[in-house]
């Protein structure tokens, strides 16, 4: 079973590689690698591991910046509950911890080399498709790692996608189940409708109605809380004029800048491993054997693909592409840069094995003239100036306005304006009050019931306010006058409604008993054929179509099948159908290897979810207080 496994978890590797980088910040962090001692720097133990609050954190916060990505300006961050944000963040990381166990238990692994293959391949790391190593520090950076940490991180995803995969990838489906399935996707169904509109301008609804209804939902008609806010907005921008940089400082920016731009070398290599199988010894009589047949003058590709144990690199004549300093082994490297182009070097011990460098070529970088770098060289000298005097102007801001009564005075020594916002409530406003952080603060205790001044707060890395609440409007009763149109409205849409499904009903019950022929037009409205639905039919409201192929077949000729469904409008919908249709012609191989991928991967997701239950139920799993705060 095990090696079933690992042998379907193979192909996933390359399909999600980029998958992969982005999950790495939504499920780990730095945190994981410095172990918290205390429980109070802990959120949970999984088998005894710890999951540290910090990694806790950094998960939840990955989460609601992928629902704002994902929603965008519907997004309504004041909406989001911050303790179920943390449970179900908390969840997925015990959920991995639990598959890296498991993974980690079965032997599952990911060598050293293939991880460096990943890596030089992976286009997020390329620049006009080659690695570039100064890319590689910019993205890995930017999720918050140095090389070690992202390594570690990476190897743990690619033994967990293993495993999701190799289980996954497990999923059968035998001959009876596709031939089924095929025949339930293909059929179709002839069936007639007949729609029952639901007219609201019809309803009649009396004032003693709008009134019970107002007294059973008076909790529904309340003015929403909302506050408005005065606010001092400090900007890192406002400083770039007040700063100059000097001559020498550019030059030296520059000098670091061109000097980031190393060459690029295209490695070639024939590894031979020291492993369980061949020690040190037999696998440097090896290499020694290969490098003698290459100084008789043989093919160094083709004994590549013959001979090296590195099969990421062996099918392509043990070529690794282009790459700078830093990627690989220092004693690889070093052998490396030693070489000439063409030349092949004496083996090269690593912690790997043994290894024979052929170089195959070599890029040098272009370098920039200063007066094309000049305008960014500028502007990142005076960021440096400027990122400080942002920081102390912060601090001075937070100080004066922690120690005044309003923020007049904070305002007037930092020249800064007091602007006054909209009224908003805790769903947020425009502009400044669109920010989750000022909402929160305006609503706090603090600042809303004490009338304290907030502290410094952080809209984008460039942008800090502090702000006070000014006026503070709580819920109110509506009165009746005020909602009894609103009320109006609603029960007039309900009354459609209930009326439309009565008459449907009423139809649908003399349909059926005969007293009401089957073809006869109601209430103005004759039947709407429809001819061989298929079960994505454009031009069917999905609702119905759903209940056509819900329904059982005909009796026989003469005798529709009949139902009714209600649309969300309060509309009621009567469906007669009349025929169901099996697919004449088999399948086609394409459809059949379609419809064998998609029911396979429902059964191995099946599979998988069943693990992962099995994995819970087995786990010794404590979560503490904190986690919950």
């Amino acid at each position: 079973m095990l090696q079933n496994i690992r042998d379907n978890s193979q192909g996933w590797i390359t399909k999600t590689i980029l998958g992969v980088i982005v999950v790495l910040m939504a499920l780990t962090g730095f945190d994981q690698i410095i172990r918290a001692t205390h429980h109070e720097n802990v959120a949970a133990q999984v088998n005894g591991e710890d999951i540290g609050l910090p990694e806790l954190q950094q998960a939840a916060d990955m989460q609601r910046r992928q629902l704002m990505q994902r929603l965008g300006k519907d997004f309504d961050s004041s909406m989001l509950d911050d303790k179920l944000l943390k449970d179900s963040a908390l969840k997925s990381l015990i959920e991995r911890k639990l598959i890296l166990q498991a993974a980690q238990n079965d032997k599952f692994a990911f060598s050293q080399q293939a991880l460096d293959q990943l890596i030089l391949s992976t286009p997020e790391f390329q620049v006009e498709g080659k690695f570039n190593a100064d890319r590689f520090d910019q993205v890995i950076r930017q999720m918050g790692y140095d090389r070690m940490q992202f390594r570690r991180m990476f190897g743990e995803e690619m033994l967990i996608g293993q495993l999701r995969a190799g289980i996954a990838g497990t999923g059968f489906v035998t001959d009876d189940e596709l031939n089924a399935f095929a025949r339930l996707e293909k059929q179709t169904r002839d069936f007639a409708t007949l729609t029952l509109k639901a007219d609201p301008a019809k309803s009649k609804v009396g004032d003693s109605e709008i009134k019970a209804y107002y007294d059973a939902h008076s909790t529904e008609f309340m003015t929403p809380e909302q506050v408005t806010i005065d606010y001092v907005e400090l900007k890192k921008s406002a400083f770039f004029d007040q700063v100059e940089v000097k001559k020498e400082d550019l030059d030296a920016l520059y000098q670091k800048e061109i000097a980031g731009l190393a060459e690029q070398r295209d490695a070639a290599h024939i590894l031979i491993e020291v492993n369980d199988k061949q020690n040190d010894q037999q696998a440097k009589a090896k290499i020694d054997e290969i490098k003698a047949r290459l100084d008789k003058g043989e093919d160094f590709a083709k004994l590549a693909k013959e001979l090296s144990n590195d099969t990421g690199s062996a099918a392509n004549g043990g070529d690794l592409g282009f790459a700078g300093r830093g990627v690989y082994d220092p004693a690889f490297e070093e052998s490396l840069y030693a070489l000439k182009k063409g030349e092949v070097s004496a083996p090269v011990k690593t912690s790997y094995g043994w290894h024979l460098i052929k170089l195959l070529g070599v890029e040098a970088p272009e370098v920039p003239t200063f007066d094309s770098l000049k305008a960014k060289l500028e502007h990142e000298a005076k960021a440096q100036l400027v990122e400080q005097r942002f920081v102390d102007a912060t601090k001075q801001l937070e100080s004066s306005a922690y120690e005044a009564s309003d923020l007049g005075q904070p305002a007037q020594d930092m020249s800064l304006k007091v602007q006054t916002s909209k009224p908003f409530g805790k769903e947020g406003g425009e502009g400044v009050t669109a920010n989750r952080q000022v909402i929160q603060t305006a609503f706090s205790p603090e600042v809303l019931e004490e009338g304290a001044n907030s502290g410094a707060i952080e809209l984008d890395p460039d942008t800090v306010v502090v702000l006070r609440v000014k006026e503070h409007h709580k819920p109110e009763q509506e009165t009746l006058e005020q909602v009894s149109a609103d009320i109006l409205k609603r029960l007039q849409v309900e009354h459609a409604a209930t009326d439309a499904k009565a008459r449907g009903e009423a139809l649908l019950a003399g349909l059926r008993d005969g007293k009401i022929p089957l073809t006869q037009a109601q209430e103005g409205q004759d039947w709407k054929v429809v001819e061989a639905a298929a079960r994505g039919q454009e031009g069917v409201d999905p609702v119905v179509l759903q209940s056509v192929f819900r329904m059982a077949r005909p009796e026989g000729a003469g005798k529709p099948g009949l139902g009714g469904v209600a649309l969300q409008n309060g509309d009621f919908v009567l469906v007669k159908l009349s025929g169901v249709s099996e697919p004449e012609a088999k399948p086609t191989e394409e459809e059949k290897a379609m419809y064998q991928r998609f029911l396979a991967s429902r059964s191995g997701q099946d599979d998988f979810s069943a693990f992962r239950r099995y994995l819970q139920d087995q786990a010794k799993i404590e979560k503490f207080d904190d986690a919950k705060k």
